[in-house]
C-alpha cells in the first residue's frame, strides 16, 4: 500500500505538500504541473501488478493506440478520476507491449501525430461531432466510461446500480433511514454531456426501500472539491439534515468532509459519508473514506481486449461491457445509536 512518504520522495516534495494536494487544500501555492505530478505518482505507487502477464503478442506487430481524455489538464485536477483512468490505461498498454500516444485537442480539432494509428481509446463523454471527427482517423474506437452510438462502437462502463445498492444497504444496516445525495453536472464546456446516472439510480433505489426524500438531494453545477464544499455548506443551512450522504464523486466528498470539519460536525459520529470511485487518495482523507470502488484496471484491460478483437479478429458487431462496482468500507460511516 502506498504511503504519503513514498509519494513525496518520488515527486520531490515534502510529505506535507503531498497531503495538502491530495486533500485539495485551496490555500496551498504550488504549480498545476506539480499537482498533476503528485496525483499521477499517487496512482503509480499504488498500482501493483499481482501476476506476471504472458507476452503473447509476438505473432502480431506492435499496436499503436491513441488515448484521449475529454477533460483538460486543469479539469483533471478538479476531478482526477479521469487522470487515474488514463494513467491505468497507459500502464496496461505498456504491459501488453502496445504503444500509446496522447491525442490532444488544439483549436477545437484533434491532433493525431502518427500515421500508423491502429485504434483509439476515448475516456469520458464526447459529442456526436467529436465522435465523427475521431472516426476520420480510425473505425477502431473504444469508449471508456460512456457508451455512445452503441450500434457502432465498443464501450466499457461501470455498473452504477450495483454499487449504489450495496452502499444503501450498508447504510441501512447501520441504522440510517435518512440518506441524502450530493452530485454535480460537469466541468467547463462538458456540462451538457455530463448527465450522471448516479442521481437517477439513487432516487430509484431509495424509492424502492421507501427512503427517498427530495429535500435531501443536492446537485451542484460542477464536479469538484470546491463544489462539494459549497453544496455541503448549503445543506447545513436547511432545517433538517440526513444522517448520511452518498456523494457521487470522491473529490466532491473531500470538499464535503472539509465543510463538515469546519462546521464542527464529526464524521462519522454525527454524519456518515460514502463516496464513489475509490480514488487512491481516498484512504488518506480524515477520516479515511468509505466509498464505492470502480475497478479501473479491469476497465483498462477490457478496453484493450475489445480493441485487439476488432483489429486481430476483425469483429464487426460492437460490444458493451459492464464492470461491477463494490463497496470499500473504511471509517467515514458509523452505526446509528
Amino acid at each position: 500500500m502506498a504511503t504519503i512518504k513514498e509519494i513525496a520522495e518520488k515527486a520531490g516534495v515534502s510529505p506535507a505538500t503531498v497531503s495538502r494536494v491530495l486533500n485539495h487544500d485551496t490555500t496551498l501555492s504550488v504549480s498545476t504541473e506539480t499537482k498533476v505530478r503528485i496525483f499521477r505518482i499517487a496512482e503509480e505507487v499504488e498500482y501493483v501488478t499481482v501476476r506476471e502477464r504472458k507476452k503473447n503478442q509476438a505473432q502480431h506487430s506492435r499496436l499503436n493506440i491513441g488515448v484521449l481524455d475529454w477533460y483538460s489538464e486543469l479539469e483533471l485536477l478538479d476531478d482526477p478520476y479521469y487522470l487515474y483512468l488514463m494513467t491505468t490505461i497507459e500502464k496496461e498498454c505498456a504491459l501488453a507491449n502496445i504503444g500509446t500516444f496522447k491525442i490532444n485537442k488544439i483549436n477545437d480539432k484533434y491532433q493525431v501525430m502518427v500515421s500508423n494509428l491502429d485504434g483509439i481509446i476515448a475516456i469520458g463523454k464526447f459529442s456526436k461531432e467529436e465522435i465523427k471527427e475521431l472516426a476520420t482517423y480510425t473505425n477502431n474506437i473504444v469508449f471508456v466510461d460512456s457508451s455512445p452510438l452503441e450500434k457502432i462502437y465498443d464501450s466499457v462502463t461501470i455498473n452504477v446500480r450495483l454499487g449504489i445498492i450495496e452502499a444503501i444497504q450498508y447504510l441501512m444496516e447501520l441504522g440510517h433511514t435518512e440518506i441524502g445525495f450530493i452530485g454535480g453536472t460537469g466541468i467547463g464546456d462538458h456540462k451538457e454531456m455530463a448527465i450522471d446516472s448516479r442521481k437517477t439510480v439513487f432516487k430509484t433505489i431509495t424509492e424502492e426501500y421507501g427512503l427517498f426524500n427530495p429535500d435531501f438531494i443536492y446537485i451542484g453545477s460542477r464536479i469538484s472539491h470546491l463544489e462539494g464544499y459549497n453544496i455541503l455548506n448549503q445543506a447545513l443551512e436547511s432545517k433538517k439534515l440526513p444522517t448520511a450522504f452518498l456523494i457521487a464523486n470522491d473529490t466532491m466528498a473531500t470538499g464535503a468532509l472539509r465543510a463538515l470539519h469546519e462546521a464542527k460536525i464529526n464524521v462519522p459520529n454525527e454524519m456518515s459519508i460514502v463516496g464513489f470511485n475509490d480514488l487512491v487518495t481516498s484512504k488518506f482523507l480524515i477520516p479515511p473514506l468509505t466509498t464505492i470502488r470502480v475497478h479501473m484496471n479491469l476497465m483498462a484491460l477490457t478496453a484493450i481486449d475489445l480493441l485487439k478483437e476488432r483489429i486481430y479478429k476483425e469483429r464487426v458487431i460492437p460490444k458493451k461491457v459492464l464492470i461491477p462496482c463494490e463497496l470499500v468500507i473504511r471509517k467515514s460511516c458509523k452505526k446509528r445509536k
